[in-house]
């Protein structure tokens, strides 16, 4: 295993592990600041967790984590995914570093079943886009890649979990990510915090919307739909 750049900063939440090569990018150098990324986002999450568990995609280097494990009730978790392998490792870190243990970390992005991706990282030349890393259909010239598991919400959050919000910061891999927790969302009927939404507003309306579901605010660039 290679060894880890990082950095080690704090903000009022708690500490994270940094990855250095995303030291440029928003997320992380608001964390090197000490300052807190997408702080209504958390907010709104925190407020609804209730009793139930949160799933929380695109993890990063878990700049989300300590707040929301602090802010789950006894017995509940955060089911927490990343497919980069850097920054996977640096949520672990993250985990370890605030004794956090009612967070399930997975090491794979979310889509429709299980199975292998194409992550793509950056470009040849250029720094890493961190957090932004986007799963590719194909590899193409003068980009970097890594192979990253895939994973589906319905295979690993048991059905007798109570998930009380579902937040997808997915680099537009929502849809496919929605379809794998269709079975979760149907039984729960979470609040949906979507970076992007769907790429097919048909199948959008068709599985999300006609179960009641509408839009009703945007918070930090992410879109809030509640079930009535």
């Amino acid at each position: 295993m290679n060894p880890l750049k990082c950095f080690i900063a704090s903000n009022p939440y708690g500490t994270y592990c940094v990855p250095g090569s995303s030291k440029h990018r928003p997320a992380a150098a608001a964390i090197l600041r000490g300052d807190v990324w997408e702080p209504q986002t958390i907010a709104l999450l925190i407020a609804h967790c209730a009793r139930g568990d949160i799933i929380h995609a695109g993890t990063y280097f878990g700049d989300f984590l300590p707040a929301l494990s602090k802010a789950l009730s006894d017995g509940a978790r955060v089911w927490a995914f990343e497919p980069s392998a850097e920054n996977f490792r640096c949520a672990t870190i993250t985990l370890e570093l605030n004794d956090i243990r009612n967070v399930v970390l997975t090491n794979a992005a979310l889509g429709t079943y299980a199975g292998t991706a194409i992550l793509r990282i950056g470009e040849i030349g250029r720094r890493p886009v961190g957090g932004g890393s986007t799963i590719a259909a194909s590899r193409q010239p003068g980009f970097l890649y890594e192979d990253v598991p895939v994973v589906a919400v319905d295979q690993m959050v048991p059905g007798d979990r109570q998930v009380s919000v579902l937040q997808l910061d997915v680099e537009r891999y929502e849809q496919q990510a929605l379809m794998g927790a269709l079975s979760t969302i149907r039984r729960c009927l979470p609040l949906l915090v979507l970076e992007n939404l769907p790429a097919d507003p048909q199948w959008f309306a068709q599985n999300i919307l006609s179960l009641g579901y509408e839009g009703t605010e945007v918070i930090d660039k992410n879109q809030v739909f509640r079930a009535r």
